[in-house]
């Protein structure tokens, strides 16, 4: 059906994670600001709100931009382990 990619690589989480702290700070300073301008703390907590989607928006959902430098996993080894019969497990009594 659909190849949906789920996952992000960890040098993509490093910049979602500095998107986010960035947008939610800028948010948080022009609230604040605003905010005291006009005098109504209310403004200040919808625009951090709008801050925080934004930034959840952007950061959350695995966008192609943070999948660009993925792990290049080891193939798995073929290891034959030798074959065991029930009596060899045990040790013989004398």
């Amino acid at each position: 059906m659909f190849n949906i990619q789920t996952h992000m690589d960890y040098e993509g989480q490093h910049k979602a994670e500095k998107f986010s702290r960035f947008i939610i700070t800028l948010f948080g300073i022009v609230g604040l600001i605003w905010g005291a301008i006009i005098q109504q703390f209310s403004q200040t907590v919808y625009i951090l709100g709008a801050g925080f989607l934004l930034a959840s928006i952007i950061t959350i959902p695995p966008w192609p931009i943070y999948r660009r430098h993925p792990l290049n996993w080891q193939k798995p080894r073929n290891i034959e382990l030798p074959a065991s019969s029930g009596d060899e497990g045990k040790k013989k009594k004398k």
